[in-house]
C-alpha cells in the first residue's frame, strides 16, 4: 500500500509539472487579467477571438456568468421534502453550460467531435462559435454583451421572438453581463502587453 501511495504520489506530481493533474482555477474570477494569467486559457482565448471574431472580454463574460470558471458545474438539483433528490432543470454542463444538443451541433458543425464541455479550450471555442452564429442569424453584434447572453440563454428562435422581454429576471441577469463585460475590457487593456509579453515561455 505504501509503495502504491508513492507511486500515485509521483505520477501526480509529475502530472502537475505538465499541468495535467488539476485544471487551472482563477484566483479572482471577477479580474480578466487573473483568468487569462494562465498562458493555456490565454491562448485559447485568442484563438477562439481570431476564428470567430467575438472579442475575449465578451466570451469571458458570458462564461463568467454561466460557471463562473467550473468546469464541470451542472444546474441544481431540485429538492422535494429537503432530502429527496429530484431532476436537474437540464442537461447543461462545463464552462459554458452547454447543453448537450447544442454542443453536438457545435462538435458536428466544427468537426471538433472529441470536444469536451469540462475542457477550456473547447468550452471558450463553443461561445464564440455560438456568438458567431448569434450574429449571422439574427445580427446581433459580436461587441454587444447583453443582446448576446439573451441569445446565448433563450437561443435564436427564442431571441427572434423575444422571449426573454417576459422574463424580468433575465433581463437583469443580461445588465450583470454587459458590466462584466465592460470590466473584462479595461482589466484586459491594463494587462494585455503582459500576457503577451508573457507567451512562449514554455
Amino acid at each position: 500500500m505504501p509503495d502504491k501511495l508513492l507511486i500515485l504520489l509521483t505520477s501526480c506530481a509529475l502530472l502537475l509539472m505538465m499541468g495535467g493533474c488539476a485544471s487551472f482555477k482563477p484566483n479572482n474570477v471577477n479580474d480578466a487579467c487573473s483568468v487569462l494569467e494562465d498562458e493555456d486559457w490565454y491562448e485559447a482565448a485568442l484563438d477562439s477571438q481570431e476564428r470567430w471574431g467575438t472579442p475575449i472580454h465578451v466570451q469571458l463574460a458570458i462564461m463568467h456568468q454561466e460557471s463562473k470558471f467550473q468546469q464541470d458545474i451542472r444546474p441544481a438539483r431540485k429538492w422535494y421534502l429537503g432530502f429527496i433528490p429530484g431532476f436537474r432543470p437540464s442537461n447543461a454542463y462545463g464552462y459554458a453550460q452547454a447543453l448537450e444538443g447544442t454542443w453536438d451541433a457545435y462538435r458536428n458543425s466544427t468537426g471538433n467531435h472529441g470536444a469536451k464541455r469540462d475542457n477550456f479550450d473547447d468550452a471558450i471555442d463553443f461561445i464564440g462559435w455560438y456568438t458567431y452564429h448569434s450574429h449571422k442569424n439574427v445580427g446581433i453584434s459580436k461587441w454587444d454583451a447583453r443582446a448576446q447572453y439573451l441569445a446565448y440563454h433563450e437561443g435564436w428562435g427564442g431571441y427572434k421572438r423575444k422571449t426573454y422581454n417576459s422574463k424580468g429576471w433575465l433581463l437583469k441577469v443580461a445588465d450583470k453581463v454587459k458590466a462584466q463585460s465592460l470590466n473584462y475590457a479595461a482589466q484586459y487593456k491594463k494587462c494585455q502587453a503582459e500576457l503577451e509579453s508573457n507567451r512562449g515561455w514554455f
